[in-house]
């Protein structure tokens, strides 16, 4: 019989709003005793994003969206790595995923060379736990205080309204650490030909503690069972004209006839010592662990479709700050403003009592001292709205304070040391058949030609090449470019 994790969390015990037991309500985590206070203390941002809006629109990314039920079932004991209670082998969790493209609006062709959005909630007996990523194991930049200009650049201008290759590869020739992502979009995987067909990343890093405070450093891949299809760059404009809800109508016909997708979950697994031995900064989310091996863990299979687009859909809200005991985040910096950023965009769009709506409640117990704001349908009692009190005393388990990181350095502003912008680009796309490389030179060569700002398009074009002369050489015929201008810059780049 199936094993189904029933609440963990008692009444009487603090939590956060996604029901996620509270280890220290009274004293905010810092870098060291005489440190600053840290961003990624969620307990303390989410605690005061509510006390701040107390008194009450289409997301600006991933706004095209597809949502499903299924459930999640764990089937290889990992207590060794962390004590999360989801992976419990036999534990079957429920959950809701919601699939999107990035840059386009709600009601946009499905079928844009874009990410493309994987987001899961976990509804587990310890709270909810949110897995965000998309299809790739990557993202374009490695430090979330680009994430605004990212986004500008590659959204429709804002004089004309029209998404602008310029704009956009002006933005990238400035950020040569996207190098590897885009090549990996422009490749036929790129443009995948359903969501049942593509695999799904948590893209960073993140720690996994067990119940003996060790720590382990771990990605997350959602491999598909269906395999992997994408649309060749000459079949993509058919595709669009036959259908521009294609992925959608396919994830939606495939779980009404009964044909329930299904993904498993791999980890890869490093120990915090093992960090510093690759000649690339491991938490850089530009960047894949290429040596180190994948385990299976358990399954996902989406198989019902919402009864209500909007109450599901539009409303969830995913964000990477929404954790349970034994999952923690890593310092990885895109993660870090992830982190805030979208607990923060969801509070705007949707209220401050966002976790109270069917999509996003938690099916465990909701215990804490948030009160009031626009839409708050809970049903919290009595006076006592504070902490600590003698009059009504909530519990906290100190078991479930956030592990102790050990630090060194200085607070700073500058970049990671070891960028190693483009070798991972070159050994993906050497990694590429034939025609897959054909195609990656028709899709990224397509857009390139786009550009009439020259010194970008050079500086592109050099990127690629650094990465590889023959990818770099095949973009420069097809865009008409100098070759040996290409080359010198290329040259002038330094080590790889």
């Amino acid at each position: 019989m199936a094993l189904v994790v029933s609440a963990t969390v008692y009444a009487g015990d603090m939590t956060r709003d996604n029901g996620s037991p509270v280890g220290d309500n009274e004293n905010s985590q810092t870098a060291g005793p005489e440190g600053p206070t840290l961003l990624q203390d969620s307990q303390l941002v989410e605690k005061l994003q509510r006390f701040d809006r107390e008194r009450i629109p289409e997301r600006v990314v991933h706004a095209r969206g597809t949502g499903a039920y299924g459930e999640f079932v764990a089937d290889t004991d990992i207590s060794d790595l962390t004590m999360a209670k989801v992976f419990i082998p036999g534990t079957h969790t429920p959950v809701f995923v919601r699939f999107s493209t990035v840059m386009g609006y709600r009601g946009s062709p499905e079928q844009a060379r874009d990410p493309r959005g994987f987001a899961t909630k976990f509804y587990t007996g310890q709270g909810n736990w949110d897995l965000v990523g998309i299809n790739w194991p990557i993202f374009f930049i490695r430090d979330a205080i680009k994430f605004p200009d990212f986004v500008h650049a590659n959204k429709p201008s804002a004089v004309t309204g029209v998404q602008d290759a310029n704009l956009a590869f002006d933005f990238f020739a400035h950020t040569p650490e996207a190098t590897n992502m885009l090549t990996h979009l422009y490749s036929d995987e790129g443009m995948p030909d359903s969501y049942r067909h593509m695999d799904g990343f948590g893209v960073h890093a993140f720690k996994f503690v067990n119940a003996q405070g060790e720590v382990h450093y771990v990605k997350f891949h959602w491999k598909s069972e269906q395999g992997i299809h994408g649309i060749r760059p000459q079949d993509l404009p058919g595709s669009i004209g036959k259908d521009w809800n294609l992925m959608s109508n396919d994830l939606y016909s495939a779980l009404k006839r009964g044909d329930d997708p299904k993904w498993d979950l791999y980890i890869q697994v490093l120990k915090p010592e093992d960090l510093d031995k690759f000649d690339y900064d491991a938490l850089d989310d530009t960047k894949v662990w290429t040596t180190v091996p994948e385990r299976k863990i358990g399954t996902l299979t989406l198989n019902r479709v919402p009864d209500n687009y909007f109450e599901t859909t539009e409303e969830s809200a995913f964000a990477p700050s929404r954790m349970v005991p034994g999952i923690e985040p890593s310092e990885d910096r895109m993660l870090q403003g992830r982190m805030f950023s979208y607990a923060d965009t969801q509070m705007y769009r949707l209220g401050p009592n966002f976790n109270d709506l069917p999509i996003n409640r938690p099916r465990v117990p909701v215990v804490n001292n948030n009160q009031d704001g626009a839409m708050n349908s809970g049903d919290r009692k009595g006076e006592v709205n504070y902490e600590p009190s003698t009059l009504n005393e909530i519990a906290q388990d100190p078991k479930y304070k956030y592990v102790q990181t050990p630090l060194k350095g200085t607070t700073q502003q500058a970049a990671i040391h070891k960028t190693l912008n483009f070798r991972q680009a070159g050994e993906y796309y050497e990694s590429l058949s034939s025609q897959e490389k054909a195609d990656l030179v028709t899709a990224l060569s397509a857009d390139l030609n786009h550009v009439t700002n020259d010194d970008n398009k050079y500086t592109m074009l050099s990127y690629f090449y650094k990465a590889d002369a023959d990818y770099g050489s095949r973009l420069a015929a097809a865009t008409h470019a100098d070759l040996s201008q290409v080359k010198t810059r290329a040259a002038a780049l330094g080590d790889n």
